[in-house]
C-alpha cells in the first residue's frame, strides 16, 4: 500500500480538493484536485517508482470530480467512495450467508492452481476466515454509516477527514486479523508451508517419547 507515502500520495488529492473549495469554490476545486493527482503521477515518473497506484487513484479522483461538478454539490465528491464502501459490506456480508467467507476465497485463489474446496470442511480454518471476513464487513459498514451521515449534514471537511482516517489506518487493524487467520488457515491446511515461512521443519519437532 505504499507505506507512509503511500497514504499522504492518497490523501492529498482530497485535502486539496477540500480546501480549494473552501478558498475558491467546486469549479476549482475538481480542477486542482485532478492536477494533484497528475502531479503525483508525475512525481512518481521521476522518481523511477511504479505510477499503478498512482494512475488508479487519478481514476478515482477523475469520477468522483465528475460527479461533484455535473451535480453541483461539493459533498458528492465523496459519493463514489460512500456507495463502494456499501457495496464491499453487502459483497462481504453475502459471502457469509453462503458460507463462502470471502478472505477464505481469496486466499485458496492465490494458493492453488485448481478448485480445491477442502478448506471448507475444516471447521478451524473457516471460522478463521469467517472472523477476518467479519472485520471487513464492520470496516465497510463503519465507513459507508458515518460518511453517509456526514455527508446528509454536507460536512465535506468531515467527510474529507472520515475517509483519510477510516482508511489506511483501519484497514492497517483488519489486516492483522486476515494475517492471524492465515496463518491459522496454513497451518491447517498447508502444514509444510507454514513450516517454510516460519522456518521450521518436522525435523525441529522433538522426538516423541519412547515407549516403556
Amino acid at each position: 500500500m505504499g507505506g507512509v507515502s503511500g497514504l499522504v500520495y492518497a490523501s492529498l488529492p482530497t485535502f486539496a480538493y477540500v480546501i480549494a473549495n473552501a478558498i475558491a469554490g467546486l469549479n476549482a476545486a475538481v480542477v486542482i484536485s485532478v492536477g494533484v493527482s497528475v502531479g503525483l503521477i508525475v512525481f512518481r515518473l521521476l522518481r523511477k517508482q511504479p505510477i499503478q497506484p498512482a494512475v488508479s487513484g487519478l481514476l478515482g479522483v477523475v469520477v468522483a470530480a465528475l460527479i461533484a461538478y455535473y451535480t453541483g454539490s461539493a459533498e458528492d465528491y465523496f459519493l463514489p467512495g460512500i456507495w463502494l464502501s456499501l457495496a464491499m459490506a453487502a459483497v462481504f456480508s453475502v459471502s457469509l450467508v453462503v458460507r463462502r467467507p470471502l478472505v477464505g476465497v481469496i486466499w485458496n485463489l492465490l494458493r492453488s492452481a485448481g478448485p480445491d474446496r477442502s478448506w471448507r470442511a475444516d471447521t478451524v480454518a473457516l471460522h478463521a476466515f469467517d472472523v477476518a471476513t467479519l472485520a471487513f464487513v464492520a470496516l465497510f459498514s463503519a465507513r459507508f454509516v458515518v460518511q453517509q451521515w456526514l455527508y446528509d449534514g454536507g460536512f465535506s471537511g468531515w467527510l474529507a477527514f472520515a475517509r483519510i482516517a477510516m482508511g489506511y489506518p483501519l484497514l492497517g487493524a483488519v489486516s492483522v486479523i486476515v494475517y492471524w487467520a492465515i496463518r491459522r488457515a496454513n497451518r491447517r491446511i498447508d502444514p509444510d508451508t507454514h513450516r517454510l515461512s516460519t522456518g521450521t521443519d518436522a525435523s525441529d519437532s522433538p522426538e516423541p517419547a519412547a515407549r516403556a
